[in-house]
């Protein structure tokens, strides 16, 4: 018995160290990397504002041919969803451009506008390199974007991330998929 007794405080240790951990079920556990970026008001907006809420995060860019469309008109319905849920307070969208040469903080207002989205919590994100923001989409939410060879597209993810209070992206849905807008505020519903 007395051989063992180490066990203990070790069993101990492992199950404090479990209970420090997200409190969120999720899919996945991806820490946000820290950021400070400029959004459609030309207003710099950091990782740290959005400390203890929960946020909802995609990547777009306002020339692109395909999927940003609707994903931004997607983004504008979950805005309104959220808001129909009395969640406006408690959730943020947050979209980082691909294209930060082109897509200045006037063309990421005038492209949400366009798509019906309002600015109370939601913010455009741009301000950057190229590869400031193909670095952080991967290290951040294991989301590839990179630029095609003999196009001005770029090619991104199209998911739409639940990051936690906390910082860490826990779940991801297709944000070309209008119905997962419903899914997304029931799972955050069930987390606050």
């Amino acid at each position: 018995m007395a051989r063992y007794i180490w066990f203990i405080p070790l069993l101990l240790f492992v199950v404090f160290l479990s209970a420090c951990g997200d409190q969120y079920d999720g899919d996945f556990s991806y820490e946000v990397q820290d950021f400070e970026f400029t959004n459609q008001d030309g207003e710099e907006v950091s990782k740290s504002d959005l400390d203890g809420k929960f946020w909802v995060a995609d990547f777009i860019f306002t020339n692109c041919t395909t999927v940003c469309p609707p994903m931004t008109a997607n983004m504008s319905t979950l805005q309104d969803q959220l808001k129909e849920a009395g969640l406006e307070d408690e959730v943020q969208l947050v979209s980082f451009s691909v294209d930060p040469e082109r897509d200045k903080p006037e063309t990421l207002k005038a492209y949400a506008e366009a798509r019906g989205g309002t600015f109370e919590n939601w913010d455009l994100l741009t301000g950057y390199d190229f590869e400031t923001i193909k670095e952080f989409s991967i290290k951040s939410f294991k989301s590839a974007v990179e630029e095609l060879p003999d196009s001005d597209q770029i090619m991104h993810g199209t998911s739409f991330f639940i990051v936690t209070p906390e910082g860490n992206a826990i779940k991801n849905y297709d944000g070309r998929d209008g119905s997962n807008m419903e899914k997304i505020v029931k799972d955050i519903q069930e987390m606050i």
